[in-house]
C-alpha cells in the first residue's frame, strides 16, 4: 500500500460519509493510480439503497473513481490546500454488475489529457477482476474559497 485513508485525507477535502477511495496501491505519476474502496454495510447509502437488497448507487461508483483520479492530479499541485477539483462531465458511462457490502472496488485510473486546469480522465471500477464499472470522467481545479479563518490552510 503507498497511502492508507490517513494520507489520503491530507490530500483530498473529502471527509466521512464521503470520502469514497480507503487506500492507493499504485500511482504512477501524472499518468496512473490505483485505488480500493472497501464497501461495508454500515455505509449510510444502503439504508435506503435498497432495504433487503444492498447495492452501491452507481453515481458513487462514479464519485469513488473521480476522487481516486483526483488525488492523483492534487499529489502535483503545491497548494493544493487552496484548491479543488470540480466534476464538470462523465461520457461513456457504463455499469456492469451490481456492488454490495463485502465487495472491494479497485478503482484503476488513468490521465488521458490535463490542459491548464482541466483534466480528462478514464476509469475502470472492478471487483475481483469483473468490471463493475467504467466511464471517461471530466474535471476542472478551481480555487477553493474559504467561509471563515479557521477553513483556511495552515501556512
Amino acid at each position: 500500500m503507498i497511502l492508507d485513508v490517513v494520507e489520503i485525507q491530507k490530500i483530498l477535502p473529502h471527509r466521512y460519509p464521503f470520502l469514497m477511495v480507503d487506500a492507493i496501491l499504485e500511482i504512477e505519476k501524472l499518468k496512473r493510480i490505483v485505488g480500493i474502496k472497501n464497501v461495508t454495510i454500515n455505509e449510510a447509502y444502503f439504508q435506503g439503497h435498497f432495504p433487503g437488497k444492498p447495492i452501491m448507487p452507481a453515481v458513487l461508483m462514479l464519485e469513488a473513481m473521480a476522487q481516486t483520479g483526483g488525488l492523483l492530479l492534487l499529489l502535483e499541485i503545491p497548494d493544493r490546500d487552496s484548491k479543488l477539483l470540480y466534476f464538470v462531465a462523465v461520457d461513456g458511462a457504463r455499469f456492469r454488475r451490481p456492488v454490495v457490502p463485502g465487495d472491494q472496488l479497485r478503482l484503476e485510473i488513468i490521465v488521458k489529457s490535463w490542459r491548464g486546469d482541466f483534466c480528462k480522465l478514464e476509469g475502470k471500477a472492478t471487483v475481483n477482476g469483473q468490471l463493475a464499472a467504467e466511464a471517461t470522467l471530466m474535471c476542472k481545479m478551481v480555487d477553493r474559497e474559504f467561509g471563515t479563518k479557521a477553513e483556511e490552510p495552515a501556512k
